[in-house]
């Protein structure tokens, strides 16, 4: 059987111009090319090439900011955000040593916070990657049925969150983690992500330009960071890169084009892919992948 492709070189966009051949998209484990880091020591597989970001100054503000003290304390362990308030407008809790009663007080990595008089020590970074099936809910929420949260409730001691979502029958990829600023990083920049999305028919040329032209739904400018049709598949099944926290907005840009989605799978989270992790298990992440964060 003869080989299908993804189109001629060049298609004509509804606005005349010239439109380049879109890149194949490979299943599962092919999804993404990788090559050697560039640190080239480690040996780790990146998935795509990185730019240098055009504000390179030294350190971000993130780094500055440091941890809301009602936070801080509540993920030590003592009790939750809203109580820890009514402790620190007591009095109860101290930071180097002086009495701080003001909300929002900023605590600064090297602080020494206290409650009562006992130091209070944070969990330790934890990464934690999982490879969600479907069917299962990517939520903290224990009235939603089986969630993510069971998947992984044996990976740490420490309380870590989802990043992002997947919507309950997407599958793929999913990060969790304790670290406050790599979260705030990504919610702010957004998380890069890679999805094999299987529809219900056939996706027109003409649709898949426009939507790596971008589309407006609802007033919002939704843009991709690239999309394509799967090697070796038929074009019911799409490759879509896009820069963005959850699932849900992948179905709205399909289904505003007429397309019943059947199947969205998150093949690959910024540099990390789903190559040695089955389908429901977990891992740690290595010092090497944590490192790479910061290249975002």
């Amino acid at each position: 059987m003869a080989k299908k492709t993804s189109g001629s070189s060049k298609s004509q966009s509804p606005k005349g111009k010239t439109q380049k051949q879109h890149k194949p998209f490979k299943k599962e484990a092919k999804a993404v090319k990788t090559s050697r880091s560039q640190s080239g020591r480690d040996g780790h597989n990146k998935t795509w090439t990185r730019t240098k970001s055009k504000n390179s100054k030294a350190s971000n503000t993130e780094d500055r900011v440091g941890t809301r003290l009602n936070k801080y304390i509540a993920k030590s362990g003592v009790c939750s955000r809203r109580e820890a308030d009514t402790y620190i407008a007591s009095g109860l809790v101290t930071v180097n040593n002086k009495v701080i009663n003001t909300m929002g007080y900023m605590v600064q990595p090297g602080d020494e916070v206290k409650f009562d008089g006992r130091r209070l020590q944070q969990d330790p970074p934890a990464y934690i990657l999982l490879n969600k099936p479907k069917s299962v809910a990517s939520t903290t929420s224990e009235s939603k049925g089986l969630t993510v949260m069971d998947l992984i409730a044996n990976a740490t001691k420490a309380r870590v969150a989802p990043v992002g979502r997947l919507g309950r029958n997407a599958t793929g990829l999913f990060l969790f983690t304790n670290d406050d600023r790599l979260m705030q990083k990504l919610h702010k920049k957004g998380l890069p992500r890679l999805f094999h999305v299987e529809l219900g028919k056939n996706l027109k040329n003409e649709d898949l330009i426009k939507i790596k032209e971008g589309l407006n739904l609802g007033g919002r400018e939704i843009t991709v960071e690239e999309i394509s049709y799967v090697v070796n598949a038929s074009k019911k099944e799409v490759g879509i890169r896009i820069k963005n926290m959850g699932s849900s907005v992948i179905r709205e840009l399909f289904e505003h084009l007429g397309h019943n989605v059947v199947r969205v799978d998150c093949v690959a989270l910024a540099h990390l892919t789903k190559k040695d992790l089955p389908r429901g298990r977990y891992r740690h992440l290595t010092d090497d992948e944590i490192s790479l964060f910061s290249m975002l």
